[in-house]
């Protein structure tokens, strides 16, 4: 039996990886406007940028999701800071 990697080019892997990338870079897309819209809501509902509870939640969603994937957990939590940073500076700019 094959491996992958000896069915398909470096060229056919280097695409998967480009498609790969422009999903990823999608729903980081598709999930900012998301945190933006909780942003409007907390703005209207007069709630704080931050929540520290959410935060942990989420971060504790990616490194459990991780693992079900075979992804080294610390990786996916270092993205995860980075994403939520991303929204907080977006959320307190909206204001």
């Amino acid at each position: 039996m094959s491996s992958p990697a000896e069915e398909m080019s470096l060229s056919e892997l280097r695409e998967e990886i480009e498609d790969i990338d422009r999903e990823l870079v999608e729903l980081i897309a598709r999930r900012t406007y998301v945190a933006g819209t909780v942003a409007e809501v907390k703005a209207q509902q007069d709630l704080p940028t931050t929540d520290e509870s959410q935060e942990a939640r989420v971060m504790e969603r990616a490194g459990e999701n991780a693992e079900t994937f075979g992804v080294d957990a610390n990786l996916v939590k270092a993205i995860f800071r980075l994403l939520i940073e991303l929204n907080k500076v977006e959320q307190r700019e909206s204001r």
